[in-house]
């Protein structure tokens, strides 16, 4: 991951003004320490910071078209730009970086041309022709991107808010799939799948249909030229990205230089599920395994960095982004700067475990749709900041456009949990990668329940959490949390815990109103709360919340474990 920095239109364009801009751009280059660009232009500004995955030696940023006319900034992985270069021959390419086929393509295409890409991506463009210029997201939301007006009528973008919430008077997070042109004013969508209607599909579930996609998903995000991994707790999802690449590693370029024995990481509380799933999986598929651990103080001791670098304070993706945080520390100090990892499995699929009590296929099918489309402030957002924090990318093959648009225009009766035939969540996939002659996992890997990362890592990292917040909030506090919070307003301690941590960082109500917020149990929607009576009465966003469906559920407040904060 990189970071990015735009400004257009600045009434002030001195020196201090440019000074400005390369001290904010300072403030992403946790995300790119591998060097720093910046272009000006007039009144325009782009700025850049440098992870070096793909073409390290000649791929810096800004990058531009061949009379410099064309000047683009951006973050993220174009995978098939080997095949875009082949449609861009009268053009004379500078770098070997992925990412300069988009100063090309807006040269021979203009604006119409974001959805020829596949990958992962945030970019802004500057046309000095004609001075105008236009910012994409890619299809999910990725990679981050946010937008800012300030009050000299300047127009920012930045991949983290941090670099725009102290110039800016508005703020907001960019949407995905959409792209800004200044020629129009405004946000149009350019990412327009089938399933984006939300109308219900009718394919019938083809198994060998559904396993292809997601291997040519897998394989095409082994395109680095740096050392890398895979990010494995032991789960379905992250299970199969490791067992997929690990078959075919040896065939891609990236075994050339970096050998094909996988490198496989896990971290947890000594005694998590996650660890001893992992370290089962990786012996079987032969990886190179490394194994870290954390306490629960250590957990508690990162929340304010952790909460500074993913911005935001909702409590699943701050309990989750810690562990994920820690572990990218120790993943960069080995060397490693890019690693895959399994979200957006359980979002497509249904498999948070609060989908067992999904009335019929078609709110099962709305709910995954719901889901998907707010993977950006949650967990594309986690896996995106907590990796990027310490230089380190994360890929996400699930997300990948082809393998969406195959899985989401299955049947959702085929994604259904039915106990009764012994379809448990994620069925369609399980039994996609269920090969008796040459299998990818382990039988009981293969149908383990599913559990969110932030219980995996160990039941006692969120009762711990819990323990935390409420020595540290008052019963007080939090009757009146409504007067101090009324926006989003924290419903228990632990969530007004992490309020304050946000707000020390993060001040403006504009950046309040990037954190969605709403009623949710084990990841639900507001909406699908009202799948269940009991789940009102016990709102919580840990996958042990789904009472009835969890084989560790909560019991009842009296008898939760008690956090052993060593």
């Amino acid at each position: 991951m990189c970071g990015i920095l735009a400004v257009f239109g600045c009434v002030d364009c001195s020196q201090a003004k440019r000074a400005r801009i390369i001290e904010l751009s300072r403030r992403l280059r946790h995300r790119g320490p591998d060097w720093s660009g910046l272009h000006s232009e007039q009144d325009c500004y782009l700025a850049h910071q440098r992870l070096a995955i793909v073409d390290p030696a000649s791929g810096d940023q800004p990058l531009y078209n061949e009379d410099k006319t064309i000047i683009v900034t951006v973050n993220g992985e174009i995978y098939n730009h080997k095949a875009l270069r082949e449609k861009l021959t009268s053009h004379k390419f500078n770098t070997g970086s992925d990412c300069e086929v988009i100063a090309h393509l807006y040269e021979e295409y203009g604006e119409d041309f974001v959805h020829m890409l596949d990958g992962m991506f945030s970019f802004v463009l500057l046309d000095t022709r004609d001075k105008s210029y236009i910012a994409a997201r890619d299809a999910i939301g990725i990679t981050p991107l946010y937008m800012g007006w300030g009050l000299d009528g300047s127009v920012w973008f930045a991949s983290e808010m941090k670099a725009l919430s102290d110039d800016c008077e508005q703020f907001m997070s960019f949407l995905p799939g959409h792209i800004y042109s200044s020629k129009v004013g405004g946000l149009r969508r350019w990412y327009n799948p089938t399933w984006y209607s939300e109308s219900i599909p009718t394919t019938p579930y083809d198994p060998l249909l559904l396993r292809h996609a997601f291997e040519k998903a897998v394989v095409k995000r082994l395109m680095t030229d740096v050392p890398f991994g895979v990010l494995l707790s032991g789960g379905l999802d992250s299970s199969l990205v490791a067992a997929v690449a690990s078959r075919h590693l040896a065939n891609s370029e990236a075994s050339w230089q970096w050998g094909s024995q996988l490198h496989t990481f896990c971290i947890g509380l000594k005694g998590s599920p996650d660890l001893s799933a992992a370290r089962e999986v990786a012996d079987y598929l032969g990886t190179r395994h490394h194994e870290f651990y954390f306490t629960v103080q250590e957990g508690i001791d990162a929340l304010e960095e952790v909460i500074y670098h993913i911005e935001t304070y909702d409590v699943t993706t701050i309990r989750a982004s810690t562990p994920m945080f820690l572990m990218s520390r120790k993943i960069k100090s080995l060397g490693v700067k890019m690693v895959l990892s399994g979200e957006g499995s359980d979002e497509i699929f249904g498999g948070y475990l609060y989908f067992h009590k999904a009335p019929n296929k078609e709110e099962f099918h709305e709910e995954t749709c719901r889901k998907i489309k707010a993977l950006h402030l949650f967990d594309c957002l986690r896996a995106n900041k907590s990796t990027s924090a310490w230089g380190l990318e994360a890929r996400v093959p699930f997300l990948d456009k082809e393998f969406i648009d195959v899985a989401m225009s299955i049947d959702p009766k085929w994604k259904m949990i039915q106990r009764d035939i012994g379809r448990i969540e994620k069925w369609v996939l399980r039994n996609a990668f269920d090969d008796a002659e040459n299998p990818y996992l382990p039988k009981h890997i293969l149908y383990r329940q599913k559990e969110q990362f932030s219980d995996g890592v160990g039941y006692s990292w969120i009762d711990g959490l819990k323990d935390h917040a409420n020595q540290q909030i008052t019963d007080s506090m939090l009757t009146n949390a409504t007067f101090v919070y009324p926006e989003n307003t924290p419903t228990t301690k632990e969530g007004y815990y992490y309020r304050t941590i946000f707000e020390k960082f993060f001040p403006k109500n504009a950046a309040r109103l990037t954190v969605p917020g709403g009623p949710s149990v084990a990841c639900s929607t507001a909406k699908a709360v009202e799948w269940d009576a009991s789940w009102s009465k016990n709102l919580d966003p840990s996958g042990r919340a789904a009472l009835g469906v969890h084989e560790a559920a909560y019991a009842s407040d009296a008898n939760k474990t008690d956090a052993l904060l060593s």
